[in-house]
């Protein structure tokens, strides 16, 4: 994308509303704002306009994150998880969009950055990266064998 002549970005308003697009249909709840989707929605125009412009100017600083406790999957006890504000999400998603285009031909085919579907370089889990791979586990599980990934 061509560098504006004002702004160090340039942040299509178009990749705003795709993300907020995005943003919506995910639901959530709201962040240390409080504000809901249907608050959000009551100035999109303006709200998305503050996000792009932001963006753009390289003057955006996200809020603080609502804490929320939540249970631990294997074990007792609780965890903090940070709810982001719609805005927030908005500006991740705009910046998420912004930059895979850009950095995703440098990865090689066979990279990946997390196990399963939903990480970072979605559809790049361990599976499809290392032949025979099934868990993140599989590796460390098989250092004894005789090949160095399951499979081969």
């Amino acid at each position: 994308m061509p560098k504006p002549k004002d702004k160090p970005f340039a942040i299509p308003k178009l990749l705003v509303w795709e993300a907020y697009r995005r943003v919506a249909a995910n639901k959530g709840a709201p962040g240390v704002d409080g504000q809901a989707l249907e608050e959000f929605e009551a100035d999109l125009e303006g709200n998305l306009y503050k996000i792009g412009n932001r963006l753009s100017s390289g003057s955006y600083f996200p809020p603080p994150l609502r804490a929320v406790e939540i249970p631990k999957p294997h074990g007792p006890g609780t965890r903090a998880l940070g709810v982001p504000t719609i805005a927030d999400r908005t500006a991740q998603t705009v910046v998420a969009m912004y930059l895979e285009p850009l950095v995703e031909p440098r990865f090689h085919s066979d990279s990946w950055l997390s196990a399963g579907e939903g990480g970072p370089r979605r559809g790049r889990g361990m599976p499809a990266a290392v032949p025979g791979g099934t868990t993140g586990s599989s590796i460390l599980t098989s250092r004894s064998s005789s090949t160095p990934f399951p499979g081969t």
